[in-house]
């Protein structure tokens, strides 16, 4: 063999070992969608895009699981229309952030409330807080009488 075939061996390899690694983190995330789908009433999933899987659920407007990135392990999203969301919202990101990180839904639905809480205008609209390794970042909206909420929780990848 010539040392050309050897280097299109080689990068050939590479390659197919890097598409059996991505391959690998879209089935651990679609069973993670799947247990999400079984363990929480009336989740849905709907289209997968670009890693993210995007989930439906009549408590909130628009939600998703965000898939293995190189900083991020998962990531929850979920947001609603609504200044003052209904407990419905805070249970769907506290069974879904628990089933996602393996911690108890108690201490999810505390951090997660914990950080709405403090939204304001002493503290500010944006707040990201951190809760039992989960980063949790709460965005709250003002538009007139109308306003919007928004929850993120994920885990840095190197916990």
């Amino acid at each position: 063999m010539t040392l050309s075939r050897i280097r299109f061996a080689t990068a050939a390899l590479a390659i197919f070992a890097a598409l059996g690694v991505t391959s690998a983190h879209a089935d651990r995330c679609d069973a993670l969608a799947k247990q999400l789908t079984d363990q929480i009433d009336g989740v849905k999933l709907g289209k997968t895009v670009a890693g993210v899987i995007y989930l439906d659920h009549p408590a909130v407007k628009q939600a998703s699981l965000g898939c293995s990135s190189r900083n991020a392990s998962n990531q929850i999203y979920a947001s609603t229309d609504e200044r003052k969301p209904k407990p419905e919202f805070f249970d769907f990101i506290a069974k879904a952030s628990a089933l996602v990180f393996t911690i108890p839904i108690k201490d999810t639905d505390r951090g997660v409330k914990r950080c709405y809480g403090r939204i304001g205008v002493v503290r500010g609209y944006n707040i990201v807080t951190r809760y039992r390794r989960l980063d949790i970042s709460c965005t709250g909206t003002r538009i007139g009488k109308t306003g919007g909420t928004t929850i993120t929780v994920s885990r840095d990848k190197s916990e």
